[in-house]
């Protein structure tokens, strides 16, 4: 989840104006179609340019041309309006009604402190919680989701005995604002970027699979590199990842892919490939030797978690090999707490091959000689249809896929 009281320095009229006037090339047809003063418009422009302390356009007697930098910068500022411009036909379709007709500017929806307040409602859910953790008064938060509320045309929190829920109104606006402010948050870092400087935070979805050599070893790399930049790492659970990629909280999902032809709005990129191992001390008595049903019958199990994809090719590998499904007495994703039961007992765990690389190399852990048939999976990248990653979100991308490749 990104900071929700991060400071952002850009104002969504003087981006809509901007977007506006690289669509129709003057400050007076950009004027017409916002239906604000031509002046207005140009004071939008000059103190964008001014708070990202460069040119965007170039003034020529026949209108209004882009610069490079305002090239750059255009594609992010365009989906940032877009994000916003879809909220209200979301409303109308949540309230059955189909006005027939284009609809007109949300103007209610551009105040980046209005919107930063309804994205912090809708994750603390009291409003005073909201007012201390933006440093305003619980008024001024009432007041904004009264605006917000009255553009929308419906209610989008309701008062609980657990605080103020959202609505399905609420639900359903959510991810568009987030995504929205997040693309106007790497605006700045786009521009940066176009100036061969590479800065801002990127957030990662870690899976297990990734946490222990793959990404670290990534992280290391990039931030020797570029030490302007930040990485913020996620491990929740896959479910709890994917909403928050698809509000742009988090930038990519690192791990094993999940397979669902249905889903169009997530896309994976293979990484490479890797089947489960099952690993033990190197004292255990099991280890070293060949393994039978009888040897495994009265096994203590360390095993994925339940219904997820190392589970269920765990016990498809069991039944193919004619034995009963491994039974936990631990579930758990976390290495550390896997490393631990290991080494201070004669558990088993079932594992990838990647994810305790380190203690195999070194002799901490032993894997155990049995083989488990078809559990090799694909593991790689979880990304967002469409999304546009910033410089530093790509630059890790990069660092990452640098990593898997074979050391001369």
């Amino acid at each position: 989840m990104r900071n929700i009281k991060e400071e952002i320095p850009l104002k969504i009229m003087q981006i809509r104006a901007f977007c506006m006037i690289a669509e129709r090339g003057t400050v007076s047809q950009a004027a017409n179609n916002l239906f604000r003063t031509q002046s207005a418009i140009t004071r939008s422009i000059r103190d964008l340019e001014h708070t990202l302390a460069t040119p965007l356009f170039e003034r020529h007697a026949s209108g209004m041309m882009l610069t490079e930098i305002g090239k750059g910068v255009l594609p992010r500022a365009k989906r940032a309006i877009q994000e916003l411009h879809i909220i209200p036909s979301l409303l109308n379709k949540l309230k059955q009604r189909d006005s027939g007709r284009e609809e007109a500017e949300p103007i209610w929806l551009f105040n980046l402190r209005r919107l930063q307040i309804f994205l912090a409602l809708y994750r603390l859910h009291h409003t005073q919680s909201v007012a201390d953790l933006l440093g305003i008064s619980q008024p001024a938060v009432s007041a904004a989701l009264k605006v917000l509320e009255r553009g929308a045309g419906v209610m989008l929190f309701q008062r609980t005995p657990k605080g103020m829920m959202p609505t399905p109104a609420g639900r359903e606006i959510a991810p568009f604002i987030s995504r929205a402010l997040n693309e106007i948050r790497h605006i700045p870092e786009d521009l940066a970027a176009q100036q061969g400087v590479l800065t801002g935070t990127v957030h990662v979805g870690a899976l297990p699979l990734c946490r222990s050599t793959l990404l670290p070893l990534a992280i290391t790399h990039l931030v020797a590199r570029y030490p302007g930049i930040k990485v913020v790492t996620n491990e929740s659970a896959f479910s709890a990842l994917v909403t928050e990629l698809r509000s742009g909280d988090i930038d990519f999902i690192l791990g094993a892919l999940r397979q669902n032809d249905a889903v169009l709005d997530i896309h994976n990129q293979v990484l490479f490939d890797e089947e489960l191992i099952l690993l033990a001390r190197p004292q255990h008595p099991l280890a070293g030797r060949p393994l039978t049903a009888d040897d495994l019958a009265q096994t203590q199990w360390i095993l994925p978690r339940d219904n997820t994809p190392a589970r269920h090719l765990l016990d498809s590998a069991f039944q193919a090999l004619g034995m009963n499904e491994p039974q936990p007495v631990v579930e758990t994703g976390d290495l550390a707490i896997v490393r631990g039961l290991l080494l201070n007992s004669d558990m088993v765990a079932a594992v990838s091959s990647h994810q305790l690389e380190y203690e195999l190399r070194a002799g901490i852990l032993a894997p155990l000689q049995l083989n488990l048939p078809n559990t090799r999976r694909e593991i790689g990248f979880t990304f967002r249809q469409g999304a546009l990653h910033s410089p530093a979100t790509q630059a890790l991308l990069r660092s990452i896929s640098e990593t898997l490749q074979p050391q001369p």
